[in-house]
């Protein structure tokens, strides 16, 4: 139980939260983070380190060397105690997991577009948040 409630401190910090989203993704390089996380938080390159080692010690993240750079990614382990632990204190959410598990992707994906596509203003507004893309697909 101990361990659980050590599991939700480290998640508790939104910079930690964000880089596991980004990590989930696919594996990345500390730069390639930490570029993220300055233009995203405003933190300094110590300040993204020192989130990163908290979630590598924790066993959030995992760490491989290749040449000079280290590349960062998931270690699903923890999350998933995290997820058996709360399906305890209600078990129908064990049920949506599959579900949810599925729309966490889509909006993974439709981050990923929006990045990747040139920003422009559409008379609308849509199409600028993974939520209206989620709403152009209803």
């Amino acid at each position: 139980m101990l361990a659980d409630v050590h599991a939700f401190e480290v998640l508790a910090e939104p910079v930690r939260r964000r880089i596991l989203e980004l990590l989930a993704g696919a594996e990345m390089s500390s730069g390639e983070v930490v570029a993220v996380i300055q233009r995203e938080f405003g933190i300094t390159q110590p300040g993204v380190s020192q989130h990163l080692k908290v979630l590598r010690e924790n066993g959030f993240a995992t760490v491989r060397a290749a040449g000079s750079r280290r590349l960062y990614s998931v270690d699903r382990a923890p999350l998933e105690a995290v997820e058996a632990w709360l399906a305890r204190l209600h078990p129908a959410t064990a049920a949506w997991t599959p579900h949810l598990d599925a729309l966490a992707t889509e909006l993974a994906r439709g981050r990923r577009a929006q990045r990747a596509r040139p920003q422009s203003n559409s008379a609308a507004g849509h199409g600028n948040s993974p939520i209206d893309e989620m709403r152009d697909i209803s």
